[in-house]
């Protein structure tokens, strides 16, 4: 039976950590991460920030991303989570409720290597994200999210 990593950290609430943060196994942000950020498993919670260039295997967004994702396995946004930037990932998955305005390429396993940008069109107020491989991908784009407009 193969063995998993029980390497676990948490960036704890009211800390923040300004500059590369590198890590491995599982790392939970309940606080601030700005900078680069490098690790296997990352979960931002509901109350937890990071504003950085990052490179997993596999993220949870369940609170606020902005920058840059490279995902080697996958990245999920909760209903409470928003992400912003510039994705690039193998899965994919925005939970009703979760917010996405980002740049988004969805790899295939041979893509691995070499990345291509998928081209989303909007129609009804639905964006359909194309992968290399023909994979369509439905985004619900008519949720208004913003607050206080009138």
């Amino acid at each position: 039976m193969k063995s998993k990593s029980k390497d676990f950290s948490i960036i704890d609430k009211e800390l923040t950590v300004e500059g590369t943060v590198s890590t491995k196994g599982k790392l939970v942000v309940k606080g601030v991460v700005k900078g680069t950020l490098t690790g296997d498993v990352v979960i931002i919670s509901e109350e937890g920030a990071v504003y950085a260039d990052t490179k997993v295997t596999s993220m949870t967004i369940g609170g606020i991303f902005k920058g840059e994702i490279s995902a080697s396995d996958e990245l999920i946004i909760l209903p409470t989570g928003s992400c912003a930037g510039k994705v690039v990932c193998k899965n994919f998955a925005v939970e009703p409720g979760g917010i996405l305005n980002a740049q988004v390429t969805c790899l295939t396993n041979q893509e691995s290597n070499s990345e291509k940008e998928s081209v989303p069109t909007e129609k009804d107020g639905i964006v359909q994200v194309t992968t290399k491989d023909e994979q369509k991908i439905l985004l619900d784009s008519s949720r208004d999210t913003s607050k206080g407009k009138k």
